[in-house]
């Protein structure tokens, strides 16, 4: 049974919106075109390789595997190929792959009212009211605090961790000039999980507010970037959902360091790719965002699944799904594909981060009853199908290894293969996978500004090295997690809506191979066939198996927070934030925050 059944069809818009130009027409049809041929081309390769010695049963099985990963892979290559052109050939990205930005830096007054809404569950509650304070003295800064309201929104089941919250809400109230610009209030369940929490919150005000913007724990913002989306957002009544482009904040741990570092510059290059043809149907990723409430309210309420969790039930990952409903209703989702003071935090720990992305892929695997939703666009049904084959890759990758092992006892399997051919479509293969991030690194290069920022080529240099050793061997662990995970879903397993560790203080080895050693004994297993059977193989699984080798001391040792001291001392994989000569004064917020980073470490 699927959605189409539960939800009823698109409503008549609430403001007459134009419709996309002709110009995002060709943009879709070229990267159709892009697309198809990249996964035709390499399809076409592996074929050659694969027929050499005849087929076998795990050959197709390599081929259905191999092809199940392609569409991700071609759509990310040409995404970032596509943004690092406009970031070259163009004065104002930003502005190029969405217009409306042009009127964010205007100096227009600040004419609707909006609420700020931090929504939180059993979560360190000191440090996300801290950065939320912060963010009202930011927004104060700029004489337009008086059209800003602060509501943390507590889903919060812990009645320690409740009471904290309630006493560290009235001592902000006490020492603010103005708190009744500041509420909470907490649920007494979990209905729905963030969303149902976001939705309440809507019913219970949004006849009180123009716009609201979501927070997430974690969530820092500068009072200056939040004018600009509000004005945005003023200026284009046809936009119902800016999302502005999310950055990890300086960090001491050594896994958060390296993560975000190649994370921030693959998103800039790609994030401007996607903008370019996805234009008014660009995404949601439920954070750092600015909404207009009305809409949201009335067009953005999720439907409850049909069947039983894990898939049935209420959705994991909303975000995606909101700005589905909200394109629906005839508004644009628009992206800034440009960095602007909003920033968040990103786990401490390898173990942290597969928590999260098991989450995720709960999430995403829902909207597998949601792919047949009456009314939604073209674009935004193909947003939903990309959010599930971005997981399904995972097993695909994993399943794949299993048929090559499985291919070496089939007579003739020991066979060699044709190398160049095999090396071309590696090293293919590869390069589209970290296209991404190096096309980041090379914009970032190409300029003698955002240099600096990172410390200079040679350092900038140093830390992608790195980054692209540690994504390499992350890589396959996470995929190997991901696959086990869905797996199990078929079977009922699920992951429960918890806090996020958000704070580094290293991994416990018991506690890495309680979590890792499925990991370590598939590494043990692919060497030991290939060896026996293949050893000419085992260059080509080197990637694979060491990873899976290593698995429990990568994750303790990129966890040592001496490790993460270490390289923030020397610069390791540093982030223009902290580096001596910032591109452009940073706001107060921001200089606070660095402040406070330095004096804890």
């Amino acid at each position: 049974m699927h959605i189409s059944s539960q939800i009823p069809g698109p409503a008549r818009p609430a403001v007459e919106v134009t419709r996309p130009a002709a110009r995002y027409k060709a943009r879709r049809f070229l990267m159709l075109a892009l697309t198809t041929a990249t996964i035709a081309a390499l399809s076409a390769l592996m074929l050659r390789i694969l027929g050499t010695n005849g087929w076998d049963w795990p050959e197709y099985g390599i081929f259905a595997c191999f092809f199940l990963t392609l569409p991700w892979l071609a759509l990310g290559f040409w995404n970032s190929v596509i943004g690092f052109l406009i970031s070259q050939l163009t004065r104002n990205p930003a502005v190029y792959v969405n217009p409306a930005w042009a009127d964010a830096d205007s100096n227009a007054p600040i004419a609707g009212r909006t609420a700020i809404a931090l929504a939180i569950r059993n979560e360190q509650v000191d440090a996300a009211l801290d950065r939320l304070e912060q963010i009202k003295r930011s927004v104060d800064a700029t004489g337009y605090g008086h059209m800003f309201w602060f509501h943390v929104l507590s889903d919060t089941s812990n009645p320690d961790v409740a009471r904290e919250e309630e006493r560290l809400i009235d001592l902000w109230r006490q020492r603010d000039i103005t708190p009744d610009r500041i509420h909470y209030r907490r649920r007494t369940d979990n209905t729905g999980f963030k969303a149902g929490n976001i939705a309440e919150f809507c019913d219970s005000y949004g006849d009180a507010y123009d716009f609201f913007i979501p927070l997430d724990a974690d969530s820092l913002m500068s009072g200056p970037a939040i004018l600009r989306l509000v004005r945005c957002l003023q200026a284009h009544p046809e936009i119902g959902l800016l999302q502005g482009l999310v950055v990890g904040r300086p960090s001491d741990s050594f896994f958060t360091r390296v993560f975000q570092f190649g994370m921030r510059h693959g998103m800039r290059s790609y994030t401007a790719g996607s903008a370019w043809w996805q234009g008014d149907c660009g995404p949601f990723w439920g954070h750092n965002a600015a909404i207009r409430m009305q809409a949201f309210r009335d067009h953005c309420q999720l439907p409850v699944l049909p069947g039983k969790a894990p898939l049935g039930g209420h959705i994991l990952s909303h975000d995606q799904v909101e700005a589905v409903l909200m394109r629906r209703a005839g508004y644009e989702c628009r992206v800034v594909a440009e960095e602007d003071e909003s920033f968040e935090e990103n786990p401490p720990s390898l173990q942290d981060f597969i928590k999260r992305d098991l989450r995720w892929c709960q999430g995403n695997m829902q909207y597998l009853k949601l792919l047949d939703m009456p009314g939604i666009k073209p674009v935004s049904r193909l947003q939903l199908a990309l959010a599930i084959l971005m997981y399904v890759g995972a097993p695909g990758w994993m399943a794949l290894i299993i048929f090559g092992a499985a291919q070496v006892f089939m007579p003739g399997g020991t066979e060699p293969f044709p190398a160049t051919l095999g090396l071309t479509l590696f090293a293919t293969v590869m390069t589209m996978t970290f296209m991404p991030k190096i096309m980041g690194v090379l914009d970032t290069l190409l300029s003698p500004v955002k240099r600096r920022t990172y410390g200079g080529a040679a350092a900038l240099l140093w830390g992608t090295f790195v980054e692209l050793i540690f994504s390499a061997l992350m890589a396959p662990l996470i995929g190997f997690a991901v696959a086990r995970f869905m797996i199990g879903l078929a079977f009922g397993k699920r992951v429960a809506w918890e806090a996020q560790v958000r704070v580094g203080g290293g991994l416990a080895w018991s506690d890495a191979v309680r979590g890792l050693w499925p990991q370590t004994l598939a590494g043990v297993a692919i060497l030991s066939v290939f060896w026996w059977k293949m050893p000419s193989v085992l260059p080509w699984a080197a990637p694979i198996f060491v990873a899976f080798l290593c698995a429990i001391p990568f994750a303790v040792v990129t966890a040592l927070p001496s490790l993460g001291r270490a390289s923030q001392r020397v610069g390791l994989c540093r982030i223009p934030e902290e580096a001596a000569v910032p591109a452009a004064p940073l706001s107060p917020v921001v200089d606070n925050h660095l402040s406070m980073i330095k004096q804890e470490s």
